[in-house]
């Protein structure tokens, strides 16, 4: 299947060109480096040099590559910020799931693909509700500095949606781990937590869906042939934040987190980081398991975070 992959050099883009490449796909990869080009060649990929805001060169990129596929795994995601931060950090990755998508978008469309494979995140969901929760709507009204962000997903979700002439995955992948993840060894978070900087707050009650890097790519590679509409990509084994915080700071020689309430959270790094900490749903990955095949190869963070 001849392949466009926008996001080949990302955090998902390297694993997920060696799986293509594995499988047999004929991938092109775009970049906006001619640094990166020699890269993507040394694994066997076809680079596109091009910014995937000028629409007449991505339009002609995906077509000289006669596209089946466009898959979209651009973010720019810093690899580390505050909470508070975090409206400001993740507006160049909301202009690409929006913008940016819109572009891809067409220029799937002239190039005649059939199928169109986005990245999203499963955690983007009211904090009322079942849990494990399916894949339901974004959440409309989340904590002031990251409504752009809840808002680009749902833009990105609808203009999916919306693309009745192609067949359309969203693929919402949990809090991802792995190499070159903020939960590398050399990654924010591990840093936060070495330093003590990563509290449980309150009860600890927040759910975390992760996923490893590999099984998001080989999320990834099943949603080519098979699928539509919104799937959470997570592990079978969703997590209160007040168990896996103290489990990797043991695994990585730390001390125990502190406990903080609250009040005190919500000042100190602000109500986002509160929803995450405290009121966060689990997601499931049924309906991934069922439509799309998808199994993870590692069901649980306490094996794949294990570092002992």
């Amino acid at each position: 299947m001849r392949v466009f992959l926008a996001g080949a050099t990302g955090v998902i883009g390297r694993p997920l060109t060696k799986q293509l490449v594995a499988a047999g796909h004929e991938v092109t990869g775009l970049t906006r480096s001619e640094k990166h080009a020699g890269a993507l060649r040394d694994a066997g990929v076809r680079p596109a040099v091009a910014d995937v805001y000028d629409r007449d060169a991505i339009i002609s990129a995906v077509s000289a590559a006669r596209a089946e596929v466009v898959i979209h795994q651009l973010t720019a995601i810093p690899r580390a910020f505050a909470p508070q931060q975090a409206g400001v950090a993740l507006e160049p990755t909301n202009r690409l799931r929006t913008e940016g998508t819109e572009i891809l978008l067409a220029a799937a469309r002239a190039a005649g693909a059939n199928r169109f494979i986005a990245q999203s995140v499963s955690f983007i969901l009211a904090p009322d509700g079942p849990s494990p929760a399916g894949e339901e709507p974004v959440w409309d009204a989340p904590p002031h500095s990251v409504a752009h962000t809840f808002a680009a997903a749902a833009k990105m979700e609808a203009m999916l949606a919306g693309a009745g002439d192609l067949a359309t995955v969203v693929l919402r992948y949990g809090f991802l781990y792995g190499p070159h993840t903020t939960f590398d060894d050399d990654g924010s978070m591990i840093e936060q937590i070495r330093r003590r900087r990563l509290p449980i707050v309150g009860r600890g009650e927040g759910m975390f869906g992760f996923c490893h890097v590999d099984d998001a790519a080989a999320a990834t590679v099943r949603a080519l042939e098979r699928g539509r509409g919104v799937y959470n990509i997570v592990d079978n084994d969703p997590a209160p934040s007040r168990l896996w915080i103290p489990f990797l700071a043991e695994q990585v020689g730390a001390k125990r987190p502190f406990h903080v309430p609250v009040w005190l959270a919500r000042i100190l790094a602000g109500p986002y980081a509160v929803y995450l900490m405290t009121q966060q749903r689990a997601v499931s990955n049924a309906k991934a398991r069922g439509e799309l095949g998808f199994i993870p190869s590692i069901p649980s963070w306490r094996q794949g975070m294990r570092r002992r």
